[in-house]
């Protein structure tokens, strides 16, 4: 791999795990809203944005598509209860090696961002426990878009901001742990870096096309 520019991380099960507090937030805002503790395990997989897991676990849990109104509202209760949740976890941890990557990277002057599932609010919510808020000054959110390939996109065009001059795609890394990670990276020509740290194995990694896959961010980056 040639010197990036960029290097871009997913949130869940690649930089921090919050324990299940995620969930916890969409069970009580739908217990709130509808008097049903909705479990979005059952209707979503890892990987997709909040926009996708509202809509997904509405339509199964209440027999209906959401209407604009009710999606916007479902997801403004679930970010009321985010804050709390995610600091009330007992799960909550920052995953092996990423307390050193992180500033070592700045150091070195990659631009560091964010390429995540989670509406801009919640990632921000979500990395704030961790101290981790103020390596990233940039990202693609489910906030941009319900394609994981488009806001990646969208990452790397805010890259292109903070650097003042073109971002080539094929400059970027994306470091995730699920296959929708990799399918975005590639989908937006970036390097996908797989890393098995959330619950997807390396060799399922691996299959899903990764182009470099590492068993923890512990590991070297191969920069």
């Amino acid at each position: 791999m040639t010197r990036p520019l960029a290097v871009l991380f997913d949130i869940d099960g690649t930089l921090i795990t919050t324990g299940g507090a995620g969930a916890v937030a969409w069970r009580l805002a739908f217990e709130e809203l509808y008097g049903i503790p909705a479990d979005i395990g059952r209707f979503s997989d890892a990987g997709m944005t909040d926009p996708e897991v509202a809509r997904l676990t509405f339509a199964n849990v209440i027999g209906h598509e959401p209407s604009a109104q009710e999606l916007a509202r479902l997801m403004a209760v679930r970010l009321e209860y985010l804050p709390d949740a995610v600091a009330e976890s007992n799960g909550y941890r920052v995953l092996a090696g990423v307390e050193s990557l992180l500033p070592r990277l700045a150091d070195d002057g990659y631009l560091l961002g964010l390429t995540t599932g989670g509406v801009e609010a919640a990632a921000r919510f979500k990395l704030a426990r961790g101290r981790l808020n103020r390596y990233f000054a940039f990202g693609g959110y489910g906030s941009d878009s319900t394609d994981r390939t488009e806001l990646t996109k969208r990452a790397i065009q805010r890259a292109a901001v903070l650097y003042e001059r073109t971002v080539a795609s094929s400059k970027c890394v994306v470091v995730g742990d699920t296959p929708l990670d990799i399918a975005a990276a590639h989908g937006a020509g970036a390097i996908a870096l797989g890393v098995a740290s959330g619950h997807f194995s390396a060799e399922q990694l691996q299959d899903a096309g990764a182009d470099y896959v590492l068993t923890s961010l512990e590991e070297d980056l191969p920069l």
